[in-house]
């Protein structure tokens, strides 16, 4: 009976050992879990990154289509007097979208005459770009990283 009761509490021992985690397995699970985090953040970060450029050439489109809109609504005598400072009208102009007081965009328009259509040019670029020459951003568009480009014909 005494023996049993030895190899009891020796079996006890051991079993209690064997349940733990040692420091080596606790550092590898660590190690392992943050390697997922690590990547679930790299994946989050480029989420992010890539719903902003979405959203800035949402926004450049949508500038560059209502350039072309109000320009469908000129008469031939506006069209040809295209950019009108009376009228409030620029083809190259920062724009501040949001009114923060921070430029957003720039938008370069150029129309070219062939009687009787008119072909437009839309760009859109970010603020980064406000220093560069207009000339140099309609040479070169994407050089200048441009967030939308819209090309059409206006026939009167």
């Amino acid at each position: 009976m005494a023996m049993i009761q030895r190899l009891r509490k020796a079996m006890t021992r051991k079993g209690a050992r064997s349940e733990g985690f040692t420091l080596i397995e606790v550092l590898i699970s660590v190690f392992l879990v943050a390697m997922a985090v690590v990547g679930l953040i790299q994946l989050y970060m480029m989420s992010v990154l890539n719903n902003v450029r979405a959203s800035q050439i949402a926004n450049a489109v949508f500038l560059a289509q209502q350039e072309v809109d109000y320009l469908r609504t000129l008469t031939l005598t506006e069209l040809n007097a295209f950019p009108n400072a009376t009228r409030g009208e620029a083809d190259d102009e920062s724009i501040d979208l949001n009114v923060d007081g921070t430029v957003d965009f720039r938008r370069v328009t150029v129309i070219t005459n062939r009687d009787p259509s008119y072909d437009v040019t839309v760009l859109v670029f970010p603020p980064s770009e406000k220093l560069i020459s207009r000339a140099d951003l309609v040479a070169d568009p994407e050089a200048h990283r441009v967030r939308a480009r819209l090309a059409t014909m206006i026939t009167r």
